[in-house]
């Protein structure tokens, strides 16, 4: 087991609306000294909800994502607010991105998207036994919600619009643990 480097200072060095840049001083077992930088997350983490309805589809959105400047298919996700349990806060994105509460939620697995230089984690959560529910959202315009048979899997992945890593990694999770 690698010994962890020693935290010698943090610096932040850059700050957004969105993002902080945090640059690490670290000190390694072996004496060698380096700094890195990361964009560090703030909060308490996120929430990406895998839901399957009573026809075995999962309900995917398809919203704007800024950063490819474009409309993607994708899991329903956001952040978990200060103190709210994992659960709950993904039952609550699940309302408000899709018009569905569950019933029966699984934690799947805690991912990470870029852990080079990426403090952010995900909780990839199973939402399972649906009923209609709407919460409002904080989404600039109405989100629509795609129902997509889970055993079409390989086809969802090859279409242009879904594209996301993590929708694809939180999807063949889910599958897998519904398979066993």
């Amino acid at each position: 087991m690698h010994k962890k480097p020693k935290v010698l200072e943090t610096k932040e060095v850059a700050r957004s609306r969105l993002f902080c840049v945090e640059e690490l001083h670290l000190e390694f077992s072996n004496g060698a000294k380096r700094v890195y930088e990361r964009l560090k997350a703030g909060g308490s983490g996120a929430v990406m909800v895998v839901a399957i309805n009573d026809k075995d589809e999962v309900l995917l959105i398809r919203e704007y994502a800024a950063g490819v400047h474009d409309y993607e298919l994708a899991l329903p996700k956001g952040l978990v607010e200060s103190d709210e349990p994992v659960l709950e806060a993904a039952n609550r994105e699940l309302m408000e991105e899709t018009g569905y509460g569950a019933r029966e939620l699984t934690l799947l697995k805690v991912i990470s998207l870029a852990p080079g230089y990426l403090s952010h984690r995900m909780h990839v959560i199973l939402a399972r036994d649906l009923y209609e529910q709407k919460l409002e959202g904080d989404e600039p315009e109405p989100i629509e919600v795609v129902p997509y048979p889970l055993a079409k899997l390989s086809t969802l992945v090859q279409q242009e619009d879904f594209t996301e890593a993590r929708s694809i990694a939180a999807l063949y999770m889910a599958n897998e643990y519904l398979r066993q």
